[in-house]
């Protein structure tokens, strides 16, 4: 079965910066489980998988466009020390989730702290990366109808209610 739209697939794969560091892998965990066409992994790894088959092995660089998006420096904001818990030391680095002011909640990363602010980028971490996958296919099937209603993969390496 080809990797088409409405279909499950599971892959390992590792993933690489430019500079050949690894940055995530599926090795000890087992494969990862996503629903075709739901948006679950990066646009261009996505665009690259259409039209694999389990037994399929292949390494694709993907453009920061078409993996976590362009760095936008309007995302890297201070914010009044008060916004944050008393009592509670902020360190570089630290996440926090936030609500943005269209009301969507995002993972913020502290990047500076002083007495009267802490600075926060809500840009993705990968994000402004060109990323390169060594992905080997290993199952293709089709989505149930609970998994295509809920926009996930249920079960064995997807999501568990």
């Amino acid at each position: 079965m080809e990797i088409a739209d409405k279909t499950v697939v599971l892959f390992d794969y590792t993933l690489t910066d430019s500079a050949g560091n690894t940055l995530d892998s599926s090795a000890g965990r087992g494969p990862l489980a996503y629903l075709h066409g739901a948006r679950n992994i990066v646009p261009g790894l996505e665009a690259e998988m259409t039209g694999k088959k389990a037994g399929d092995a292949f390494k694709v660089t993907i453009p920061a466009a078409t993996a976590y998006g362009d760095r936008d420096e309007q995302m890297v904001q201070p914010v009044s020390r008060q916004a944050f818990p008393t009592g509670v030391e902020i360190q570089v680095g630290q996440q926090f989730q936030a609500r943005g002011q269209d009301g969507v909640a995002r993972v913020v990363t502290v990047v500076a702290v002083d007495s009267e602010k802490v600075t926060v980028d809500a840009n993705h971490p990968l994000a402004g990366k060109e990323l390169t996958f060594d992905v080997k296919i290993t199952e293709v099937r089709p989505a149930t109808d609970e998994e295509l209603q809920h926009g996930h993969v249920h079960g064995p390496g997807g999501h568990h209610h």
